[in-house]
């Protein structure tokens, strides 16, 4: 009886903690302890890794830029309908989920990849937006080695970044085709492609995106080449703690903006045309939602109702995003492939905005 007690009295405080991340604002809009404290602080803190051209890279006038800064950018631009109030902390692989899991930073948008174990309440307990990047594992060696299969690296080593799905991947396709190899492990994506470069291992696995990032920054890019073999699936998201579902579904629906902004032909040029044109047309009652010019979607987010074109302003649409920092505006020139628009043949897809 005494334990039944002190179960009941315990309910109402745990009613509360449960609740506190949900609490109305006093506009009627729901609200998080997690976007209150951004909002006091007047700026977000973003983890990205900051030395990975194309995705989140540090220019030599201390400026971010990259696909994942941008997201960062659209997120600050939503809260504060400002890009620029965004502290970013560059974080290896070893330090991004307890940066995260701590509070060091409100947003990781960090060239990771969703998996189960990460997801799940009894792994990680991470909250996953869309992915903004579609990838695939692959490996790099220098074109005069030869080696242009996995079965050509038997016996040899190979650099590999430590406590990333790239190192499980690795065991996985090398035991599964009985290739003997020896992995040669790095704390820091830096220092594994030093040791590449050094010659210390014949050939560096990765994500191909970040590959194909690292060698445009080499000294002789040409020298080196993807091997064909794409040894996993690597969905590239966003990430917040798995316990404020507000800010997660902000974060989720930020990216959603993008994604579907692009499927709408709503760039960063035509936003402010595509705004009047909302208000002036009381018929056009999707693009009306969607911009904010009627129905309650931001403040149901905790947002601004205005959150969308205030990201569009900021950052453009997806498509605008890839194309300026990975695909042919960029010294990586990716092909789009998979992440092409759902009506394209790709994987990018919102869920409406109703």
């Amino acid at each position: 009886m005494r334990s039944r007690a002190r179960s009941w009295l315990a309910l109402p405080l745990l009613l509360a903690l449960g609740l506190a991340g949900c609490a109305s604002d006093s506009g009627g809009g729901v609200q998080s302890g997690k976007m209150a404290t951004i909002k006091a602080r007047g700026k977000l803190i973003c983890g990205v890794d900051g030395s990975l051209p194309g995705f989140s890279f540090v220019g030599p006038d201390g400026s971010y830029s990259g696909l994942d800064v941008d997201v960062c950018k659209a997120m600050a631009a939503a809260l504060f309908g400002d890009p620029t109030k965004v502290e970013y902390r560059n974080l290896n692989s070893s330090e991004r989920f307890a940066a995260l899991a701590s509070g060091e930073v409100d947003l990781l948008s960090r060239n990771t990849t969703m998996t189960l174990s990460r997801d799940a309440a009894g792994g990680n307990g991470l909250s996953f937006a869309p992915p903004t990047f579609y990838d695939g594992q692959g490996v790099m060696a220098p074109i005069a080695s030869g080696i242009k299969t996995l079965k050509d690296l038997a016996g040899k080593p190979i650099c590999v970044e430590s406590g990333t799905t790239t190192e499980l991947n690795l065991a996985d396709r090398m035991r599964e085709q009985s290739i003997p190899y020896t992995p040669l492990k790095f704390q820091t994506g830096d220092q594994t492609y030093a040791a590449y470069l050094q010659g210390r291992c014949v050939a560096v696995t990765s994500d191909r995106s970040q590959l194909a990032g690292k060698r445009s920054s080499f000294p002789n890019p040409d020298a080196h080449s993807l091997l064909p073999d794409v040894m996993s699936k690597e969905p590239l998201t966003p990430a917040t703690v798995n316990g404020d579902p507000v800010w997660a579904d902000a974060v989720r629906w930020t990216v959603n903006a993008l994604f579907q902004a692009e499927e709408l032909g709503i760039s960063k040029a035509s936003i402010a045309a595509k705004l009047a044109e909302a208000k002036a047309n009381p018929n056009q009652a999707d693009l009306r939602r969607f911009l904010g010019v009627e129905g309650e979607f931001g403040k149901q987010l905790g947002l601004p109702a205005d959150f969308v074109p205030k990201i569009i302003g900021a950052v453009g649409h997806y498509g605008e995003i890839f194309d300026r920092n990975v695909g042919p505006g960029s010294r990586l020139k990716l092909d789009r492939g998979v992440n092409k628009q759902w009506k394209d043949g790709g994987l990018i897809y919102s869920p409406p905005f109703r």
